[in-house]
């Protein structure tokens, strides 16, 4: 779900047929790990988890056919003493999206669809805002982030936990307004990955887990990886979600989203993501593996490998300033469920992950034949973007190594307190002495927005609670911030997503609507409260 970081076309030698893949793998062997490097791995991730607050980190590295590195480090749980490994699992969240865009690669292979098939003919039913949209948007427009909606647009139909069905989150899509013209710019979004896995359901006739687990995760080896938290119940060796409360690291409950899978939805470990490494960097092929025919056993064609690592569309390119600006990329895209770009001349195919208390990265530099994935769990892209860095200089160069992790930190704590600088002048310069144009109890009611739907105010005492009635979590106490304007802050501090609720009055007095906005710049993008519009309901006159 969260925030991740010029056409290109990738060079590869010329695209093989696609074997079936219905055939069974081969038993799974533990993963073989090539001779360790000489550079001490463990001491740059304990420098890195000491530094940015992690409790625990797996890390992959799969160079020339090899797995380099296949293991964990620190603890699965802050205060226990259960140890990460490279068997245990963490939740990738958008790196999900990944295995989406196999799952359709591999169905183009198959015929049973095209690229650039209008989605109305595998969903009949679907529809954006605009009519237009709705008619020429493509399954390709479904990865690619350039449907017009805004920056995380409709998250909160499924984040924080909802109990919308994931039919009811592709239906509310057509109440979602744009936010620019159709294929205009880029812009992150998980709603359309959602419907890409409503797709691969119907096509398959099983469900976007199922089809998954049988026609990716069995035939690559990866026995281990689930596809939601539920399959998770009795794995003992199942990492636990933390975040930051009052900045401080503390275990927290992790959270379902079951009806995002598309999105979201697959949690693995170190082993079993080197396995899919291998097979990304191999063009699709499973290494030793054969099918019924006793051809080669692949999971999509190098055409379609191709496709994935396409430039789709561009992105903006960040300006990183003084010892970082060595990170800058000269090009930046997202092709199909990947993002591109340069790392010291080499195309980088990347993806990041954010869900409650978990962050991850994988990222493939096919001219130097490596992976590197990194599992967090803990809230932290400082940690991520160190070891990337790290990680990447030393199997792309072997350079003398840059210190990443001190400059890194030292970058995230200047901008976290200058955040705390700016939300202190903001709440000093406020007009205190303001009061609400309204009696508190003017202010409560039923409010609906037209794609979350409800949301209630009520009293409690002399306290005023908020209430998203699809999102059971989403409930606040809110305090009076100056004039019309209330902070609702939620009763799950780990949340970071406190925000402000204006009040907009009509001629007569009477409350027109209502707006949210996140108090922090720091929040995350899919807490998309600027999205929504309250209005209440009105109860109607008893006759």
């Amino acid at each position: 779900m969260k925030r991740l970081t010029a056409a290109i076309l990738i060079a590869f030698s010329a695209a093989g047929a696609c074997a079936s893949n219905t055939a069974e793998a081969p038993a799974t062997p533990p993963v073989a790990v090539a001779a360790a490097s000489a550079f001490d791995l463990e001491q740059d991730v304990n420098r890195v988890m000491k530094a940015f607050d992690v409790p625990g980190i797996a890390i992959a590295v799969v160079k020339d056919g090899k797995v380099i590195a296949a293991r964990g480090f620190g603890v699965r749980k802050l205060g226990a003493p259960a140890r990460v490994d490279g068997q245990t699992l963490f939740e990738i969240a958008s790196n999900s999206k990944a295995f989406t865009a196999a799952a359709l690669a591999m169905l183009v292979d198959e015929g049973k669809l095209k690229w650039d098939d209008p989605v109305v003919k595998h969903l009949p039913d679907f529809q954006m805002y605009d009519a237009y949209v709705t008619r020429e948007m493509t399954v390709r427009d479904l990865l690619t982030h350039r449907s017009g909606l805004g920056l995380g647009a409709g998250d909160l139909l499924w984040w924080p936990t909802t109990n919308f069905s994931t039919d009811e989150i592709i239906e509310r899509l057509r109440y979602v307004k744009p936010a620019t013209s159709f294929r205009n710019s880029y812009a992150y979004d998980n709603l359309l990955y959602i419907v890409a896995g409503k797709i691969i359901a119907r096509k398959s006739g099983k469900s976007w887990g199922d089809t998954v687990r049988e026609r990716i995760l069995k035939p690559v080896g990866m026995n281990t990886t689930t596809t939601s938290l539920a399959e998770n119940a009795g794995n003992p060796n199942a990492s636990n979600a933390h975040s930051k409360i009052n900045d401080k690291i503390a275990a927290v409950k992790s959270m379902p989203v079951d009806n995002a899978v598309g999105a979201v939805g697959i949690n693995t470990n170190a082993e079993d993501i080197a396995r899919w490494m291998k097979v990304l960097l191999d063009g699709g092929r499973i290494e030793g593996a054969k099918g019924a025919d006793g051809k080669e056993l692949r999971l999509f064609s190098e055409a379609q490998s191709r496709e994935m690592w396409t430039a789709q569309t561009p992105m903006k390119i960040g300006m990183p300033k003084g010892p970082l600006a060595a990170t800058r990329a000269n090009f930046a895209a997202y092709g199909l469920g990947f993002q591109l770009r340069d790392y010291k001349g080499q195309l980088v195919a990347m993806h990041g992950g954010a869900l409650q208390g978990f962050y991850s990265r994988v990222l493939l530099v096919p001219e130097s034949k490596l992976g590197v994935a990194i599992f967090t769990n803990a809230e932290s892209g400082g940690a991520l973007n160190a070891l990337q860095y790290r990680l990447l200089d030393q199997y792309m160069t072997g350079s003398a190594p840059t210190d990443w992790i001190k400059l890194i930190a030292d970058d995230e704590d200047r901008k976290h307190t200058d955040e705390l600088a700016r939300l202190k002048k903001t709440s000093t310069t406020r007009i205190a002495a303001s009061k609400p144009s309204l009696a508190l109890t003017s202010y409560e009611g039923q409010y609906t927005d037209p794609w979350y739907g409800a949301m209630n105010i009520k009293r409690d005492g002399r306290k005023m609670i908020m209430s998203f009635t699809r999102t059971p979590d989403l409930t606040g106490e809110m305090e009076h911030f100056q004039h019309d304007t209330f902070i609702v802050r939620w009763k799950e501090r780990n949340f970071n997503a406190d925000a402000y609720v204006t009040f907009a009055l009509d001629h007569d007095g009477g409350i027109e609507h209502v707006k949210m906005k996140a108090v922090s710049t720091e929040t995350d993008f899919s807490y998309d409260f600027h999205d929504l519009l309250f209005t209440p309901v009105r109860q109607k006159a008893a006759l």
